[in-house]
């Protein structure tokens, strides 16, 4: 991968893993995309000191900060912040017994804002974003 591609990668990650949190946080706050609370597990519910609709108020809160990180460029901290949140909703949707296709989901996800974290390391580090290749080029 050369540095223009990995650059084409980094922003298509960073673009999709800032609005979607961000989308998905505020829908926290008026469930039209689904009933947030209802993602919540018994055993989840049991241990929170809140409701689980004040609960998702706050996981709404969370997302929409990582997702405006993330969109501001400050990917190399928040793209793992993402990756464990993400990897955090995964376990706790495996807990509910349903919802498996969006574990599933929330796990590749993950993995993106892992490539994500990682694709940061290397461009935001760059002088410049467009010119600066990953890797010199080997000679035949």
């Amino acid at each position: 991968m050369n540095g223009r591609q990995a650059t084409v990668a980094y922003w298509a990650l960073r673009i999709a893993l800032g609005i979607v949190p961000i989308v998905a946080g505020a829908d926290k706050f008026t469930n039209l995309l689904t009933n947030w609370p209802g993602y919540v597990s018994p055993f989840a519910a049991r241990l929170l000191p809140m409701s689980p609709e004040a609960f998702m108020h706050v996981a709404g809160v969370i997302e929409i900060l990582v997702g405006a990180a993330i969109l501001l460029g400050f990917s190399r901290i928040f793209a793992w912040v993402a990756m464990g949140w993400l990897s955090a909703i995964v376990l706790e949707l495996l807990t509910t017994g349903r919802y498996f296709d969006v574990a599933a989901r929330d796990a590749v996800m993950a993995t993106a804002a892992f490539a994500l974290a990682r694709l940061a390391e290397v461009v935001e580090h760059a002088p410049s974003h467009r010119r600066q290749p990953l890797e010199s080029p080997t000679r035949a």
